[in-house]
This record gives C-alpha cells, sequence and structure tokens, in this order.
C-alpha cells in the first residue's frame, strides 16, 4: 500500500458546487474508485485549497490513473470540476493538481 497526496485550487466562487457535486457522487464513480485498489479516500478543503488523501493498493499506479481518465461519468463529472478548480501543476499527465510527497507518518 502507498499513500497519495495531492492538492489543487479551487475557485471561490464555486466551492458550494463542488460541494454539491461530491455529496452525491454516482455510484459508477465509487465503484470505479474501488475497483482501481484505491481506498480511504478523503478530500478536504481549506480556504481555496482542496486536499485529496487516498491509500493505493495496487501494483501499477500509472496504470491505475490512466483507466481512472477513461471512466465515461468521471469525464462527465471532469468538466464540472473544471469550472470549479484553479491548476497547480501545469504539467500533464496531472489533472492540475500538485502530487505531494509524504515526509512524515505515524501507524
Amino acid at each position: 500500500m502507498k499513500r497519495y497526496g495531492a492538492v489543487i485550487g479551487v475557485r471561490p466562487e464555486a466551492i458550494e458546487e463542488y460541494k454539491k457535486f461530491h455529496s452525491a457522487v454516482w455510484p459508477e464513480v465509487l465503484d470505479m474508485i474501488r475497483n482501481c485498489n484505491i481506498r480511504n479516500y478523503s478530500i478536504f478543503l481549506k480556504d481555496d485549497l482542496l486536499f485529496g488523501y487516498w491509500e493505493y493498493h495496487g501494483t501499477d499506479f500509472q496504470r491505475t490513473w490512466r483507466r481512472w481518465r477513461l471512466i465515461p461519468r468521471r469525464r462527465s463529472g471532469g468538466k464540472s470540476w473544471n469550472r470549479c478548480n484553479v491548476r497547480l501543476n501545469p504539467a500533464p499527465p496531472a489533472n492540475g493538481a500538485a502530487s505531494m510527497d509524504e515526509v512524515f507518518h505515524l501507524d
């Protein structure tokens, strides 16, 4: 298992839309997350920043990430997210989120 963290900006005027979208995530998206070996997935909001944390229980995260991005419902939801998000990382293949290095962990 490997832990991941990422941060992305959110437009202040889109925070309520983002919260509403995530209050009723499509079952297909939740199933896809589980099928991609992602567990313990959380998104936190602080002011205009979103912090995501998840644990990956697979063996090839890059392959999993490519599969994740092909899910039709996720892509259609992504159009909404793109209106909400402020890219912090312009380099592909990231979705604009800046990945983070783990510097401490306590079990």
